[in-house]
């Protein structure tokens, strides 16, 4: 298939030399000059090309697989593992197999011939459908010489989770991958972003409605065939309820009592499904910072829907205008911005922190052996607040950022600044 084959099917590919993945759609009329990198005459229609480029995630997987025998993507059906991994079969000779492919099942019906025969890269796409193989490749791991690599990709089942930390620590480069991030798509598309959300086919859809269709049969799609796969034994039914239940909680504290009540089921049905779904990349729990401060502090985590497109499918918002009278609108810009940060900090060193006298932070992080504060505010020019002077007394914040949704920051107090999305990257250099 050559690369405008693909650009016509909404696939992926890449330019080869700069080691960048890309994701483009085609539309027929231009909408304005800053809006695409490269245009084209096609008869008398004109066709437009957006191309993201993912350079940073090609930079951490080949990193990986530098240094390590085996390298796992984790992460969310239909976030681009799959793209990303023939991009670096093109670039290193190997083979790639798909695990739900009977033709690349038959060819692996006696894997340890075949896969130690492998020569250089070695693609598993859905492993979480062979956990079986993970002894295997803890063997032709640990081979001096080693012949080839192995690349993973998974949709971080539990029981695939379980499987690798047993029998390939240290062995195993862990690389988390969610949709676009700011920092791929660029601020200026950051309404577009918020609105239809990360996955490449939902930002890239040629419109709203487009859009919008993609997201609601990923759901459905995700439910009823994806779950089951991933060895999750719930009904659709009752997951799609739970699942759109949090979306009206979102960005709140779980009580697995109240949410169980509603649900019909226990405080530990409701757990298992909140794990069940934060493990197949949709849910996050954000944990809450504690420690001995003299003060009671909220103990539970918060919960968001991680992609900001999926959150308006379930709550029924089909477009900004949607969004803009919608009392999740607040919520909904506080998930979205977390979700940015969290792509370059990392979850294991982001917690919130909260009392039981309501002085909160959204989001604190951890860098360079120093504590630093986000408040997320949804105004046209936030002021700073008694809990913002709380949370930098008591937490000893090096500084403590509000992210609004103007174009300007400004100082707000010492050690506190009002900060636009588009600073964001300027901030993640300052923490690096």
């Amino acid at each position: 298939m050559d690369a405008n084959e693909r650009y016509r099917e909404g696939g992926c590919g890449s330019d080869g030399e700069c080691g960048w993945i890309f994701h483009w759609r085609i539309v027929n009329k231009i909408d304005g000059a800053e809006d695409f990198l490269a245009f084209w005459m096609v008869g008398v229609q004109f066709t437009m090309r957006i191309m993201i480029g993912r350079p940073e995630l090609v930079d951490r997987v080949e990193e990986g697989l530098a240094c390590s025998p085996v390298t796992l993507i984790l992460g969310p059906r239909q976030c681009g593992k799959t793209t990303l991994a023939r991009l670096l079969g093109e670039k290193q000779a190997g083979s790639y197999y798909d695990l739900e492919s009977p033709r690349d099942l038959a060819r692996l019906a006696q894997p340890q011939t075949v896969l130690e025969a492998a020569r250089g890269l070695v693609v598993l796409d859905e492993i979480q459908q062979r956990p079986d193989l993970m002894p295997l490749l803890r063997v032709l791991a640990d081979r001096t010489p080693l012949p080839c690599r192995f690349l993973l990709l998974g949709s971080a089942s539990p029981d695939l989770m379980k499987k690798s930390s047993e029998t390939l620590a240290g062995r195993v480069h862990l690389v988390d991958m969610s949709g676009f991030t700011l920092f791929e798509t660029g601020s200026e598309r950051r309404t577009e972003l918020w609105t239809r959300g990360g996955f490449p086919k939902s930002f890239l859809a040629e419109d709203e409605a487009g859009s919008v269709k993609w997201r609601e049969d990923f759901v459905r799609t995700f439910l009823q065939r994806d779950i089951p796969m991933l060895g999750i034994q719930v009904p659709a039914a009752t997951l799609h309820r739970f699942w759109t239940m949090l979306a009206h909680y979102h960005g709140g504290i779980w009580n697995g009592s109240e949410i169980g009540a509603s649900l019909g089921v226990s405080h530990h049905a409701a757990r298992r499904y909140l794990d069940a779904l934060c493990g197949a990349y949709v849910l996050r729990q954000l944990p809450p910072w504690v420690e001995n401060l003299g003060k009671r502090v909220v103990k539970s985590p918060k919960v968001y829907v991680r992609d900001s497109g999926l959150l308006h499918a379930l709550l029924g918002i089909p477009d900004m205008a949607a969004l803009q009278g919608h009392p999740k609108l607040g919520a909904s810009w506080e998930g979205f911005v977390i979700e940015q940060i969290l792509s370059w900090v990392g979850e294991r060193n982001a917690y919130f922190w909260a009392t039981q006298s309501r002085a909160e932070l959204d989001l604190m992080v951890l860098a360079k052996g120093k504590r630093w504060g986000f408040e997320i505010k949804y105004q046209d020019a936030p002021t700073i607040s008694k809990s913002m002077r709380i949370a930098m007394q008591d937490l000893k914040l090096e500084r403590l950022w509000v992210v609004y949704p103007g174009e300007k920051g400004y100082p707000m107090d010492d050690n506190i600044e009002c900060v636009s999305l588009s600073q964001l990257p300027q901030i993640r250099e300052a923490l690096r």
